[in-house]
């Protein structure tokens, strides 16, 4: 079980709605659904994706969040997971006020570009990165908007959404994030994750 889906099990609450936006093939969706008594549905772009959490017994849709949040009415979940996918958006913004929308809560979890590893990458090879949290070449990747840590608290304010919690993952180190140690955690961290309100 990844770090990160820990940390989002021990944010959500026993006995919450949920929705998973791009669910992927389900392994956070089973996760919560039989070890924290969640209620839980999915919705994800690839159909051979959907077809797995179908098999799992898993309740997912197919479609595309940028264009089929519109369907759920406000409030219709107590909390909506993204993990690693709004740097996929055409529209990050529109996503997160879809979110937001659906959802009491949120919890956004982004792969951070500022990483030491992948600036000294940059730096030295000249290339776009490749680490275990950003795993394409330039060619092939999904991500459209590379987003960091601190470029992530800045489009809270942007945007006026409320960041409640803020967590750094690095390897499977777990730490706060606040506004003391945020150039740190910028740097070191592998994966921010978020829980937002409006």
């Amino acid at each position: 079980m990844k770090t990160e889906y820990k940390i989002i099990a021990d944010i959500i609450e026993k006995n919450s709605n949920v929705l998973d936006v791009g669910c992927d093939d389900g392994t956070l969706m089973e996760f919560l659904k039989f070890n924290k008594n969640i209620d839980i549905r999915g919705i994800e772009i690839s159909k051979e994706k959907v077809q797995i959490c179908i098999a799992k017994g898993l309740t997912v849709i197919e479609g595309n969040a940028e264009l089929d949040l519109k369907q759920f009415p406000n409030n219709s979940f107590d909390y909506v997971v993204l993990g690693q996918t709004l740097q996929a958006f055409i529209n990050p913004e529109i996503v997160i006020k879809e979110l937001l929308r659906v959802g009491k809560k949120a919890i956004v979890t982004i792969p951070n570009f500022g990483h030491w590893k992948v600036r000294l990458n940059l730096l030295v090879n000249g290339t776009m990165p490749i680490t275990n949290s950003l795993p394409h070449n330039w060619y092939n990747t999904p991500n459209i908007h590379m987003c960091t840590i601190k470029d992530f608290v800045k489009f809270s304010k942007i945007v006026g959404f409320k960041i409640f919690k803020s967590i750094a993952l690095r390897n499977k180190n777990i730490s706060n994030i606040n506004n003391s140690n945020l150039f740190l955690k910028n740097l070191f961290a592998e994966l921010g994750i978020f829980l937002i309100e409006k």
